[in-house]
């Protein structure tokens, strides 16, 4: 441990979320006069000046924590869920912190889905390998799991450098072992788990007793006393807060090395800065560099700006911050409100709840805006508000329902699907909403963000916002909406219809620009909104008491299959348990390690049972085991839980704004993946029955994808065994193996099948060898003679590959832009995925707008006084289920046909299959 460096170094990574948090907690709170918080930002931006007065001839660059969820969430959903809210006093310092070293000059990064930690430690590393010399400037002491040669911590608050010596003196271990011991100890403040009980003392005196943790856990039987149970107790977890704590390292960037460049000092910018920050020392040193003072600012009133911090990379004009809004509180402000909402061109609307599923959310505050700039929040139950400081959520509906009700008003809304639904709760029948800025965002680039309204925001207009889970808290934490004290509320809510609103102008301009993505947003995405949000609303009807007597069923098979996995592996062990799995497989058993995990392991992941199950009874069982257990905790134990006692039916929910692709996706319950293969993933879908009178109709289409790639790669031998009304897979048996169509064995067209389908969806000969069981060498000549039969197809294939190589995105029949960010991505697993994306993308995508627009078409017919009792309650992917009143089924099953083979102009014939049952697995 040393307290300076003998050189300069050439690269300062600067951890910026550590020194936010470090100068918060650590100096004294600074206060302006008109009540904003400042201590942190004096705090961080002194920290950051003093290192480049220090290191003068060092490149800088400062890099924060996006906002959101990382990677680790997915991998541990507990993660960092102890933590308590960002004090709402420390959230409003992040972006004039942010903004001050923009206008310094100096680099920053905030790269969504990961830790400010991986991004300097992929930087410092990159940096490493070119020998340059790096200095990491952070109070983490994860960030020591970096240190080497070329890398160096500096604690800025305590001047403390560690070098490599200085982290083997701090710890008692070399940079190598820290994400071990931190493994071990965990850390409470992320909650990461570790081992219950093991502390710095127990976890060096382990790791320096056996090397490393791999060999502690090998000799985790030989550890005594109650520590080392708790050890062997944990093991499992251990491995998870491993990764937990390891730092990326190959996090992809959009920035290298020699782009973290500093720029021109912009001293107008910064001098407007302070002075709003009253930094009255750094006011009078912008000035001695020639700083030009701003006029004199307007107010408030004046300008919907105003207040706004002038300089920096966001104009002014868009800036939230500068949004005014006013508390609507009283019968006289409401009728003003309502009366500006009636004779406005356009106004934007959103609605916050109580967070229910919504066919049960209730609203607790709404926000208007009719321009940018300025909203209106109506505050309707808040717990920290009694009547009448807050108006009556009743009458306020009241007062609301003709407007929101008149289709001659001109509604912007983020989610109209959503807002329809909870005013649908209050007997309010939404009308008149002309645009929706989350399916524009969604149509745009769906690839981009996750199209919430303030990733949209800072996406397309840079400008940020709240989240609503950094306005709550996160676990044990967080808080109800309505448990917001008003003026929390009304900074997070009345600024979101003001985003919208800016949203709806941009999106507008944009969506002309591009074509013929308005008329994919016109014609399909936002119309179908509406379409969906009457489908959820209808719901489809469940047997609960078949769904429990199947859980029982299953309950018995897997209790089967655990005896029979036990007598096999000779003595009893946990299925669900990957190391006991290991230890019977590989030690025990001495089965073929067929792959090994990250940490050196032989592996048991599901493709490796796959294969070992061709060989071996055991891994089969293990795999019936799983699949067994994840019907019934999916489906059979929860599908009752999510019945509404309402409705008596099941209401999932179909988001448009999830696939790349423009297909639908179901969440609460998903409704798609349902098993279908397997008798037991049937009888889950006996348990969708019609109501008493009806029957269920199901509508889907017939080897879409592949007639699209008929369409698209206008390949004679294709086109023409589709046009003929031939089956395809035969007719392709028939080419690739030379045999007269009328003697194609039932193997040959197995074949064929996995041939057709698995190079639609970009599979190798590899892959193909592995799903035929077939050697690598076989699979490549199939592929070859199919190419030779449709060459059509491969050049079609070459032809899209080009294009997203060139473009960086494919294109659906009908324009929708499919874009591919890892095209030319320097990992080349992520490449050669985005090239395999690159050829189905266009098939998959085309598909899901064929059946918007037949879903659309349906509708509109149905509703449209056909006369017809039925009504849509089911879209998976490329089928669509209708529950329809007896008598009906005939016209019914006519029409759906008919709209659903129109629906899409192509050179094949569009073919859909209709089956009818009194439940879901009868009519499939």
């Amino acid at each position: 441990m040393s307290t300076g460096m003998s050189q300069e170094p050439q690269l300062i990574l600067v951890d910026g979320s550590s020194y936010l948090f470090r100068a918060f907690h650590a100096l004294p709170p600074l206060i302006t006069s008109r009540g904003q918080h400042t201590g942190a930002v004096k705090g961080v931006i002194s920290m950051i000046r003093n290192l480049v007065r220090t290191y003068p001839e060092s490149r800088i660059a400062i890099v924060f924590d996006a906002k959101g969820e990382t990677f680790r969430n997915e991998m541990f959903a507990a993660y960092k869920a102890t933590r308590p809210p960002m004090p709402n006093e420390l959230r409003t310092q992040i972006e004039p912190i942010h903004a001050i070293i923009a206008a310094m000059g100096l680099p920053l990064l905030v790269i969504e889905g990961v830790e400010a930690d991986d991004v300097i430690g992929t930087l410092a590393t990159q940096a490493s390998a070119a020998g340059i010399t790096t200095l990491i400037s952070t109070g983490d002491k994860d960030l020591a799991q970096l240190v080497n040669d070329d890398i160096t911590l500096l604690n800025t608050m305590t001047n403390e450098l560690l070098d490599t010596p200085g982290v083997e003196k701090k710890f008692g271990l070399p940079p190598e072992r820290i994400v071990e011991y931190l493994a071990l100890t965990g850390d409470k403040v992320d909650n990461i788990p570790g081992i219950p009980g093991v502390g710095p003392k127990t976890a060096v005196k382990w790791l320096q007793e056996h090397g490393d943790l791999q060999t502690l856990v090998d000799n985790a039987a030989m550890v005594p006393g109650k520590i080392g149970e708790k050890l062997r107790d944990n093991l499992e977890s251990l491995w998870l807060s491993y990764r937990l704590a390891t730092i990326k390292r190959d996090v992809i960037l959009d920035v290298e090395i020699n782009d973290l460049v500093h720029r021109q000092e912009d001293v107008d910018s910064l001098h407007a800065l302070f002075t709003q920050l009253e930094f009255r020392s750094w006011i009078k040193e912008t000035e001695s560099k020639g700083a030009t003072p701003p006029a004199p600012a307007a107010t408030a009133a004046d300008t919907p700006g105003a207040g706004v911090a002038q300089g920096v990379d966001t104009p002014e004009e868009q800036l939230p911050e500068g949004t005014q809004v006013e508390v609507v509180l009283d019968e006289a402000a409401l009728a003003a409100c309502i009366e500006q909402l009636r004779t406005a061109r356009t106004f934007a609307i959103c609605v916050e709840t109580d967070g229910g599923q919504y066919m049960e959310a209730s609203i607790v505050g709404i926000g208007v805006s009719v321009r940018a700039g300025t909203a209106s929040y109506i505050p309707l139950a808040h717990d920290s508000l009694d009547f009448p400081a807050q108006l009556d959520r009743q009458y306020v509906i009241s007062q609301l329902r003709p407007l929101l009700e008149d289709a001659k008003s001109h509604k912007v809304t983020h989610d109209s699907k959503l807002l329809a639904h909870v005013l649908q709760n209050y007997d309010v029948k939404l009308a008149g909403c002309r645009f929706d800025t989350q399916s524009a965002s969604y149509v745009l680039n769906s690839v981009a963000i996750d199209h919430e309204l303030v990733n949209a925001a800072q996406y397309y207009l840079h400008l940020p916002s709240q989240r609503l889970d950094e306005v709550l808290g996160k676990g044990r934490n967080r808080l109800s909406y309505s448990q917001l004290d008003l003026e929390t509320a009304r900074q997070y809510a009345g600024r979101r219809p003001d985003l919208v609103l800016r949203l709806h102008d941009f999106f507008i301009a944009e969506l002309n620009r591009t074509g013929e993505l308005a008329g994919l947003y016109r014609h399909y995405e936002f119309p179908l909104t509406a379409v969906l949000q009457r489908m959820e609303r209808e719901g489809i009807q469940v047997d609960a008491e078949a769904l429990g007597r199947q859980s029982q069923s299953i309950g018995q098979r897997l209790q089967e299959v655990e005896r029979e996995a036990f007598r096999l592996a000779g003595e009893e062990f946990n299925l669900g348990s990957p190391k006991q799995l290991q230890a019977i497989f590989y030690d025990k058993l001495q089965l073929p390690v067929l792959k090994k995990t990250p940490t050196g392991q032989p592996s048991t992941a599901e493709p490796v049972l796959q294969e070992l199950a061709l060989d071996f009874e055991l891994p089969r069982l293990i795999m019936d085991h799983r699949a067994l257990s994840k019907l019934k905790s999916t489906y059979t134990d929860k599908l009752p839980l999510d019945i509404n006692p309402r409705t008596g039916r099941i209401h999932s929910s179909f988001q448009q704004a999830v696939a790349a692709t423009g297909r639908l996706s179901s969440i609460d319950p998903n409704l798609q993946n349902i098993p279908i293969r397997t008798a037991e993933g049937r009888k889950v879908r006996q348990a969708f029955v019609a109501a008493p009178g009806y029957k269920l109709l199901a509508a889907d289409y017939s080897q879409v994808e592949l007639r699209i790639m008929a369409h698209l790669s206008q390949d004679a031998g294709l086109l023409q065994a589709f046009s003929s009304a031939e089956d395809v897979h035969r007719a392709t048996a028939s080419e690739v193996f030379s045999t007269p169509l009328a003697e194609v064995t039932a193997e040959q067209r197995r074949r064929a099948k996995a041939i057709n389908f698995g190079l639609i969806y970009g599979m190798s000969a590899f892959g193909l060898a592995r799903q035929l069981g077939i050697d690598r060498t076989g699979a490549q000549h199939y592929v070859d003679l199919y190419f030779q039969k449709y060459p059509g197809v491969l050049k079609y294939m070459e032809q899209t590959q080009a294009q997203a190589d060139e473009l960086g995105y494919v294109e659906t029949i009908f324009g929708r832009r499919l874009y591919l960010p890892d095209i030319h991505a320097g990992n080349g697993m992520l490449r050669k995925a985005a090239q395999r994306t690159a050829i189905n993308a266009p098939m998959q995508g085309s598909a899901a707008d064929i059946i918007k627009q037949a879903m659309i078409d349906i509708d509109h017919w149905l509703r449209a006084g056909s006369g017809i009792d039925a009504r849509m309650v089911l879209q998976v992917h490329d089928e669509l289920v209708f529950e329809v009143r007896e008598e009906d089924v005939a016209i019914l099953t006519d029409g759906v046909r008919f709209r659903m083979t129109t629906a899409a102009a192509l050179d094949v014939p569009l073919v859909v299959d209709v089956g009818v049952g009194n439940n879901w697995d009868e009519a499939h």
